[in-house]
């Protein structure tokens, strides 16, 4: 199906929410993904005042009389979310660097090595592994914490400014571990484990044995906790590259990189940021992505620069006014992501791209399958074994996959394979039994 651009959104007063990226850095102004939103388009919509705003036009609070939001569907809030994402089409070859779109998503969830290789292969029509590979070992790319806590592949100046906004929630962290802090110089703690491993990377493990001989009585845990949220610590190489890998040893970003943090972070460029990549999205759903609190003040100053939506519950929804929000009957392929893929982590409501009935078959326990989404939801999970002589593919779908879905999934596999297996051996692509919910 073929869109058109929003031609009804009136160009907002405040700071521009739609700039270009800035290639040569590696990393882009905030909302730089409001440009790009992949191949899919967006939503046709009227011009201001020439009819009343209907589920696909985007409202805007006035000062008389505000028309109430527009209601958009859990399935168009997908397709929004979907053509952000890269995932309604990947990026056609030789218009999107790995750079460029580790800037665009705001980094990639990486607990595990491979997902990043992953996701990307999903969103980038001709991913080649190598290219992040040589991102992380040129310093280009980091491994570090930063949303939710958790382990994500980013630019090296995203680093540097993400792992500051989230400094406060990573704090937070260490309030349920006082009791076995207790008479631990955290200062002292913080100032010590830098030195060690900015004269050297070191292992959590190494790093722990050294604590404990300072404060033998402490939780041993809690000592390696206030380490790792309070300094910024990034997985040096060979850690993450492509077939290589390493033992995680750790060291500071601004050593690592040679550049400090940044200071002051914007929490409105953050705003804009998260929504060109996740949006249109709540305040709650910011809060679940980043793990940030008074988020709230922060959209209601840039209220005047933003659209609100309601979705199907209720509940508003801020957008930049030109991310793309296609047609709800857009065509949304099959993909094969990643586990801990951002799209699945970054909504307090997942209603976008989660159906009810799956809600948790992606995970047992701690551990978490990769995902099979199809029509633009999760439908099913995947994964992929490889040795000397083949690599094979096996996808598991949560029910019977219709005849034209089916082949579409083998396509995509097969396009998978091509990217991320050994040209060398052989690549199959199976389906294993249906898993029945």
């Amino acid at each position: 199906m073929t869109t058109t651009r929003n031609s009804g959104a009136r160009r907002p007063t405040g700071p521009d929410p739609d700039p270009a990226p800035d290639t040569t850095a590696g990393t882009g102004a905030a909302g730089v993904a409001a440009t790009s939103g992949g191949a899919a388009g967006r939503s046709a919509t009227t011009r201001r005042g020439t009819r009343t705003p209907s589920a696909s036009s985007p409202g805007r609070r006035t000062a008389s009389a505000p028309a109430p939001a527009p209601v958009l569907s859990d399935r168009a809030l997908g397709r929004a979310t979907l053509a952000r994402q890269y995932l309604l089409a990947p990026a056609a070859p030789g218009t999107l660097t790995v750079a460029e779109a580790l800037t665009r998503l705001v980094g990639l969830q990486a607990q595990n090595v491979k997902p990043p290789y992953y996701g990307l292969a999903a969103r980038i029509e001709d991913f080649d592994p190598r290219e992040l590979s040589a991102s992380m070992e040129n310093r280009a790319a980091v491994r570090i914490v930063t949303m939710r806590s958790t382990i994500h592949t980013h630019t090296a100046t995203d680093a540097l400014t993400l792992r500051s906004l989230v400094q406060p929630a990573l704090e937070r962290e260490l309030h349920g571990f006082r009791a076995g802090l207790v008479g631990v110089d955290q200062d002292r703690l913080v100032a010590l484990s830098r030195d060690l491993v900015e004269s050297e990377p070191r292992t959590m493990a190494q790093l722990r044995e050294v604590l404990l001989k300072e404060w033998p009585d402490a939780d041993p845990l809690a000592l390696s906790l206030v380490a790792r949220c309070r300094l910024p610590l990034v997985q040096v190489t060979p850690r993450g590259l492509w077939r290589r890998s390493g033992q995680v040893a750790l060291t500071t970003v601004d050593r690592w990189l040679g550049r400090p943090l940044d200071p002051e972070p914007s929490a409105e460029d953050a705003v804009r940021r998260y929504l060109a990549a996740f949006g249109p999205a709540s305040v709650k759903d910011m809060q679940t992505w980043a793990r940030l609190t008074r988020l709230k003040e922060v959209f209601e100053r840039l209220r005047p620069e933003l659209l609100t939506f309601r979705d199907e519950r209720g509940t508003e929804l801020f957008d930049l006014p030109d991310a793309p929000r296609p047609d709800a009957d857009t065509e949304a392929p099959p993909r094969l992501l990643p586990e801990y893929d951002n799209l699945l982590l970054s909504h307090a409501d997942r209603s976008r791209v989660v159906p009810a009935e799956y809600k948790g078959l992606t995970w047992q326990g701690n551990y978490a399958y990769r995902v099979l989404m199809t029509d633009g939801l999760v439908a099913g999970v995947w994964k992929l074994e490889e040795n000397a002589d083949s690599a094979v593919l096996t996808i598991e779908p949560f029910a019977p996959l219709g005849r034209g879905r089916r082949e579409a999934t083998l396509a995509e596999g097969e396009r998978v394979l091509r990217l991320l297996a050994e040209p060398s051996v052989t690549h199959e692509v199976r389906f294993g039994a249906v898993r029945r919910t």
